[in-house]
C-alpha cells in the first residue's frame, strides 16, 4: 500500500481582541490559527495601517510557556508572527502594546485566542479489514473523520463504487467501513481518500488480490539448489507464463513476482529450510537473469507449509515444490508458519 497528506485551504481561528481608541485605526490583528506539522505553524498577523513606533506581543500558552514578540514597520505592512508549538491544540492569552511616535501615549490590547498544530493523519488498514468477500473494508483515521471518497475498479474497467461515504465527524479511532455492491468482474483496486472535519486528507490505495502462476516443477538432485541444465525447459515454459500475468495485470499497478520454496518432510526441519530457501533463491535468480524486469523476492519455508499433510520422513512428491506469485504488496500466505522475510537474488 501506498500510502500522502495534504491541506485543502488555509483555516482560520478565532482571534478575540479588543483594541482601544487610542489605536484603533492603527493597527489590525488577525489569525492564521492552524496549521500541518511540517508545513508552517500557527501565526499572528499584524496589519500596521498608520504610522507607529513598534509593538509587543506577550502571550501565556495553555501549557504554561510564555511567549513575547515584537515587531514595527511602515503603514500598509503586515508582520507574520510565528508560533511554534508542539503538534497539537493550545490556547493563548496575553496582550499586544503599540509605542507611537513621541508625545504619544502607548496603547494594549487583550489577545485571546486557540491554535492547532497537526500531525500527519493517518490512515490505517489492516490486511484483515479488505473483506473483499463481503464487499467491504474497515479502516480507522487518526484525527475525527469527516468523509472518505471510495472508488473501487474491476477488472472490466468499470467501478463497482465511486462516491462519498459521509462518517460524521466520528472520532478519532473509531473503526470506519465502506461496502459497495456486487458487480461483475474481480475487485483490482480499491482507493482510500478520508477527510478529517478540517478539511485535511490523506489516502491509499489498495490491491486486495494476486496471482498464482500455474507451472511445472524444477526437478533439483537430492540436497542441491544448482538448476539442472534438463530442468531449464520448464522454466522457460514458467517464464512465459509470468510474462504473461505481468502483460495482464501490470496496468493496475507497480507488479513484483514472489518465489516460495517448499519441500517433503524426509530430513531435519532446518535442514530442509535452508534446502528450500537455496532452491527458492536459485528459481528468482533465473527468473532474474532470463530478463524478468520487475521485483523478484524468493522465502523458503521447508516442510512447514505442506500442500499434503503427511507424518514425518514421508517422501511426498507434492510437497517438494514452489509458488510462483504476483501481487503488488507482499501477498497473503493463509498457511504461512512464520512472517517470511523476502529476499532479493
Amino acid at each position: 500500500m501506498s500510502v500522502r497528506l495534504l491541506p485543502s485551504a488555509v483555516l482560520l481561528s478565532a482571534l478575540v481582541l479588543l483594541p482601544l481608541p487610542a489605536f484603533a485605526e492603527a493597527i489590525r490583528v488577525s489569525l492564521e490559527g492552524r496549521a500541518a506539522l511540517g508545513e508552517g505553524v500557527p501565526a499572528l498577523l499584524v496589519h500596521i495601517e498608520e504610522p507607529i513606533a513598534g509593538f509587543e506581543v506577550k502571550l501565556k500558552r495553555s501549557d504554561g510557556k510564555t511567549v513575547e514578540l515584537k515587531g514595527g514597520g511602515k503603514p500598509g505592512v503586515t508582520r507574520r508572527l510565528a508560533l511554534e508549538q508542539p503538534e497539537g491544540k493550545f490556547h493563548y492569552e496575553g496582550e499586544l502594546t503599540v509605542q507611537f511616535p513621541p508625545g504619544t501615549e502607548p496603547g494594549s490590547m487583550p489577545l485571546s485566542f486557540d491554535t492547532e498544530l497537526y500531525g500527519p493523519l493517518k490512515l490505517e488498514v489492516r490486511r484483515e479489514d479488505v473483506d473483499v468477500a463481503a464487499r467491504k473494508v474497515r479502516f480507522t483515521l487518526s484525527r475525527p473523520a469527516a468523509k472518505t471518497e471510495v472508488t473501487v475498479l474491476m477488472d472490466t474497467g468499470k467501478t463497482a463504487f465511486a462516491g462519498d461515504v459521509d462518517f460524521k465527524g466520528a472520532p478519532a479511532g473509531t473503526p470506519l467501513e465502506v461496502k459497495w455492491m456486487p458487480a461483475e468482474g474481480k475487485v483490482m483496486r480499491i482507493s482510500l481518500r478520508a477527510f478529517d472535519t478540517s478539511n485535511y486528507y490523506t489516502g491509499v490505495d489498495l490491491f486486495p488480490w494476486q496471482v498464482d502462476v500455474p507451472h511445472e516443477e524444477v526437478g533439483f538432485p537430492s540436497g542441491r539448489s544448482d538448476i539442472p541444465p534438463t530442468e531449464k525447459g520448464k522454466l522457460e515454459a514458467s517464464y512465459k507464463a509470468v510474462t504473461e500475468a505481468l502483460n495482464k495485470y501490470g496496468r493496475w499497478a507497480s507488479l513484483r513476482l514472489y518465489v516460495l520454496g517448499h519441500t517433503d518432510t524426509v530430513g531435519a526441519t532446518e535442514a530442509n529450510r535452508e534446502l528450500s530457501l537455496k532452491r527458492a533463491k536459485s528459481i528468482a535468480a533465473w527468473f532474474r537473469q532470463r530478463g524478468l524486469k520487475v521485483p523478484v523476492f524468493y522465502e523458503g519455508f521447508g516442510e512447514q507449509a505442506p500442500a499434503v499433510a503427511t507424518p514425518d520422513e514421508t517422501a511426498e512428491a507434492g510437497n517438494r515444490r514452489a509458488e510462483y506469485i504476483i501481487a503488488v504488496e507482499d501477498p497473503a500466505l493463509a498457511n504461512a508458519p512464520f512472517t517470511p522475510r523476502w529476499r532479493k537474488p
